[in-house]
């Protein structure tokens, strides 16, 4: 005969355990969401060994620079790394894209390092873009050629020609709205490498790189240096230099991911980090920019993910698209959190006087 109030007090218990462990559940989903994801492509590999050098392996210094990248990020609870390769094996551009775009990846970096003829030296970091001159067409051309080692590739990238300036200028741009983002990270990645390293700027770029028209976030492709020259390539060749370099680009990650936290805005070009106090700006509006392109959408909500009320504008050839518009900042950070649980993570706010746009820092500092 069983005891019914023993038989309650279990039934109690297992109830307790369900609840406990549901909830346990849904907090790590919860926290694995809100990991900061991170893909590191080690340029080349296997087969393809990258620019030729004398002395210099690309394929191997891009991966070493990648792994000591890695194990820095890892230290930062929230952020998860995502490689592309880590060992010396050989994946195609299109893969490399794929991958991070299933890992729902929110940065792509890409590394490499660059050769020439002559005695050339420094480093650059490219973002996805029309070569804006020969030479940066060339060092797409060799980084796409790749493509020619891959199986399938005609069909692959649908006779995509990475000899054809006009293939790449026709190139779909499917990755600009996070070109605002992309070019921050790029600048922050230069200035890292100028100040802290001392290397030879040679300044924030823009080509059809396949592997980064291929992705779906703020995207960087990183020429680390020239190892044709030999000062520069022993220095990347050295495991001393691959800890500078990756110690470079780990504090522009965290310096980017430290302003989507902080909800800074993210601009073409870097600004400091302000505290915001909570008022009202008489004659600012502060919006939220979602996205930007060279397309010029209709602001229907369908275009924008059901979001209403969305305001279009142009700076340069570049169509901007804003949600919202307050010149009580409180408000519009609300509205920019409503932005990124609608699906466009790298929202941020911008101010406005009249119809000039203005830095936000230049607002807050004011106030302060």
């Amino acid at each position: 005969m069983i005891n019914i109030g023993k038989k309650r007090d279990y039934t109690k218990l297992v109830l307790v355990f369900i609840c406990t462990l549901v909830l346990v559940l849904s907090q790590t989903a919860t926290y694995a969401q809100d990991k900061f994801v991170v893909v590191l492509d080690a340029g080349h590999g296997g087969k393809d060994p990258g620019r030729p050098a004398k002395n210099f392996s690309e394929k191997d210094i891009a991966l070493n620079i990648v792994l000591k990248l890695g194990n820095k990020l890892k230290v930062l609870d929230d952020v998860e790394v995502v490689y592309t390769r880590d060992k010396d094996v050989f994946v195609d551009l299109k893969e490399r894209g794929r991958i991070a775009n299933e890992a729902d990846a929110d940065l792509f970096v890409s590394v490499h390092c660059n050769a020439f003829s002559n005695d050339a030296s420094g480093t650059e970091t490219y973002v996805l873009g029309l070569h804006a001159n020969k030479q940066n067409f060339e060092v797409a051309k060799n980084e796409n050629s790749v493509i020619f080692l891959e199986d399938n590739y005609q069909e692959k990238y649908e006779g995509f020609d990475p000899n054809s300036p006009e293939a790449v200028i026709g190139m779909t741009l499917m990755q600009e709205e996070f070109l605002d983002q992309s070019l921050y990270l790029a600048s922050n990645i230069q200035t890292n490498f100028r100040d802290q390293l001392k290397r030879k700027d040679r300044g924030v770029k823009q080509a059809g790189f396949v592997v980064l028209h291929q992705t779906y976030m703020p995207s960087v492709l990183i020429e680390t240096g020239f190892i044709t020259n030999h000062s520069e390539g022993a220095f990347l060749n050295s495991k001393s230099g691959q800890d500078k370099v990756s110690g470079a680009i780990f504090n522009a990650i965290k310096s980017f991911k430290k302003n989507l936290d902080e909800n800074l805005v993210i601009e073409e070009t870097p600004i400091a980090e302000v505290k915001t106090s909570s008022k009202v700006y008489p004659g600012i509006d502060f919006k939220v920019q979602i996205s930007s392109g060279k397309k010029k959408l209709e602001t229907k909500s369908y275009n924008f993910k059901g979001l209403k009320g969305i305001e279009r504008g142009k700076i340069g050839s570049m169509y901007k698209y804003y949600y919202g518009k307050s010149s009580d900042y409180d408000q519009i950070v609300k509205m920019q959190k409503e932005a990124r649980k609608a699906g466009f993570k790298t929202a941020f706010v911008v101010a406005f006087r009249g119809e000039e746009r203005i830095q936000l820092s230049e607002v807050i500092n004011q106030s302060l």
